[in-house]
């Protein structure tokens, strides 16, 4: 804790004396967390010893209705954040994480509601020999994102501003490799801000009418992969290759509505079918199973911007062999590189339970 507060003095020290030329206006922030880990899985009970801390260390640049995106959200931050946690657990050890992130506005800018993405260290995940009780974690690398809903009030004094509430951080590899049970930390926070420049325009106001831009419906393909390894620790990871066409109807700027079908092409769940076939489980498998799967999905995308936040569920209506359940969720980033090419992560599950992270390319016509 005391090399967190001499790193925190030392940041405002410069942030105080700091020379921001650019007409760009950027503000920081500091955070220390104090929380529980939520008992989302059973298998985890036994990584859950104490109260995880931590600090949230954040650099964003403000907008202020220059372009139609930031109108739309009210003029939202956008930036990176780098987040330290200690689990409080010596089979969880330490994380270390650096994440995008948006801070959205309400209630006369008092209430800020930050979603981040990106990814985290872990220090001690699971092995085999010296760290078999970490179930949460079979890689050093995992993908973290993380909220805040924070009380906000900027400069109070000098650029000086404070902010606290609550939040939640999750991590998890997406299945890419066992074991892969994943934490969620719900927390309090408590911190000061620093804006760097106090002389600031005034925030742009939504015109009316703004938001109005319904669309024909579009049509697209996405091709999705990746790497993952069934909940057999040491199966082995594989690829998988999934196709999926669909139709959407871009409702207004923000939102659109979508319909699709996919079909999935899995080697790690051929691997796991032939693990239960011949392990002697005696649960009707044969290894003659069909381990592709076809689905239909119902989504919906949040478009910031060039980025969407994607959100899904499916149906497996092609399911020969049962695994992990006929219906998933997916949900993730996608991003425009132009205006019909686009690139996304997601992470499709069954309930909590994660099977994969996907990358995808599609094209939307």
């Amino acid at each position: 804790m005391i090399k967190q507060i001499c790193l925190v003095i030392s940041i405002l020290h410069f942030g105080v004396y700091a020379q921001v030329e650019s007409k760009a206006k950027y503000t920081l922030d500091v955070n220390n967390f104090y929380g529980s880990i939520l008992k989302h899985n059973p298998d985890i009970s036994h990584l859950i010893t104490g109260h995880p801390s931590g600090l949230i260390l954040s650099f964003q640049r403000k907008t202020f209705g220059d372009k139609e995106w930031q109108r739309l959200y009210n003029n939202p931050d956008y930036g990176v954040s780098f987040l330290y946690q200690n689990l409080d657990n010596e089979y969880l050890g330490e994380h270390y994480g650096v994440y995008l992130h948006y801070n959205f506005y309400f209630f006369n800018r008092l209430l800020m509601f930050r979603i981040g993405q990106g990814a985290s260290y872990n220090t001690t995940p699971y092995d085999e020999d010296d760290n078999f009780r970490n179930v949460a974690y079979g890689t050093h690398l995992v993908s973290g994102s993380y909220a805040l809903l924070n009380l906000k009030k900027v400069n109070i004094f000098k650029g000086l501003g404070l902010q606290a509430g609550l939040g939640i951080v999750h991590y998890s590899n997406g299945n890419s490799k066992a074991p892969n049970k994943s934490t969620n930390t719900l927390f309090l926070n408590a911190g000061v801000t620093y804006t760097f420049d106090q002389d600031t325009p005034a925030y742009a106001e939504k015109e009316k009418g703004l938001l109005k831009g319904a669309e024909p419906i579009g049509y697209g393909f996405v091709f999705r992969s990746g790497v993952n390894e069934s909940d057999v620790v040491g199966s082995g990871r594989f690829p998988f290759y999934t196709f999926a066409a669909f139709a959407d109807k871009r409702l207004n700027k923000k939102s659109a509505i979508q319909l699709g079908a996919e079909v999935f092409f899995s080697k790690a769940l051929e691997r796991f079918i032939d693990f239960r076939a011949s392990g002697g489980f005696n649960d009707g498998t044969t290894g003659d199973e069909d381990a592709k799967r076809a689905g239909v999905f119902l989504g919906h995308e949040l478009r910031v911007s060039r980025t969407s936040l994607i959100t899904q569920f499916g149906y497996y209506f092609y399911y020969p062999y049962d695994f992990e359940g006929q219906t998933y969720l997916r949900a993730g980033l996608q991003y425009y590189f132009t205006k019909n090419i686009f690139g996304s992560l997601t992470v499709r599950s069954h309930a909590a339970k994660a099977e994969t992270m996907e990358f995808s390319i599609g094209y939307r016509l």
